[in-house]
């Protein structure tokens, strides 16, 4: 199996060292590529560079880093870096904190899953929720890491739907907490955290010239019941399915004709 790595907080950014890991278990290093953003890109969702070129940088045997987001790298991989034996599998991540609830619309690391699925290759983004329990660890991706090969076996053997319009892909995010504190996986429906949304923060410069800082909400504040977030601060690794259609079927009328 030929698997892809890719992420958004950059190339050398110790999240993927963790993917590599968790890919190591899957597969013979020879068939492991990894094409990631020279840079962080964190919060580019699935942003391409549509206006201007990318400039590819190959760091290593199989190991490119690329001017760009993590879309524009999966791009990359399929139609330049692995376009003679393009992969099986598309892993994004690990990332680093999570990319449950309304944090998945803003997600680079979900943009590159959303890029391979609608390119037809199956795709998982991972990430690695950080709390009271984990944020100062060692090894704050302890659970993804020792956790993170069976869960993208399980995906695997539920398949990814890639004969629709919109094929599935998949976000998972693994609890803050220990490995040996991870109490299970479930599959759950995104959620949305009460209240939580991003904000600004003003601050003058020296020259006093005024910038504003974008600020994130508390992550820590649970979703409903049975959903991704509110799971993961119950100790369980999250698994949701998903999909880059957006329209809301539930407001279509029932007669197409309004």
């Amino acid at each position: 199996m030929r698997i892809l790595l890719t992420n958004d907080d950059g190339i050398n950014a110790p999240g993927l060292a963790t993917l590599a890991a968790i890919a190591a278990e899957l597969t013979e290093p020879a068939h492991i590529w990894t094409v990631a953003p020279a840079f962080e890109q964190s919060g580019v969702a699935h942003c391409i560079s549509y206006t201007q070129p990318m400039m590819l940088s190959e760091l290593a045997p199989q190991r490119v880093a690329v001017d760009g987001s993590p879309a524009d790298c999966v791009i990359a991989a399929l139609y330049e870096v692995m376009a003679d034996a393009k992969p099986d599998l598309i892993l994004s991540g690990v990332n680093r904190g999570n990319n449950s609830a309304e944090n998945a619309m803003y997600s680079g690391t979900l943009g590159a899953a959303i890029e391979g699925a609608l390119q037809g290759v199956p795709a998982i983004g991972l990430s690695q929720f950080y709390g009271p329990s984990n944020a100062r660890a060692s090894d704050p991706f302890e659970a993804a890491k020792n956790h993170g090969a069976a869960t993208v076996r399980r995906i695997l053997e539920a398949g990814f739907d890639l004969g629709s319009d919109y094929p599935l892909f998949y976000n998972v995010n693994f609890p803050p907490a220990p490995a040996e504190d991870v109490k299970g996986t479930r599959m759950v429906a995104q959620g949305r955290r009460p209240g939580t949304c991003f904000g600004a923060e003003a601050s003058t410069a020296p020259n006093g010239r005024r910038f504003l800082w974008i600020k994130g909400g508390n992550q820590q504040v649970a979703t409903l019941p049975g959903t991704d977030a509110a799971t993961n601060l119950e100790g369980y690794i999250s698994i949701t399915p998903m999909r880059a259609d957006l329209t809301a079927y539930d407001a279509l009328p029932i007669d197409q004709d309004v």
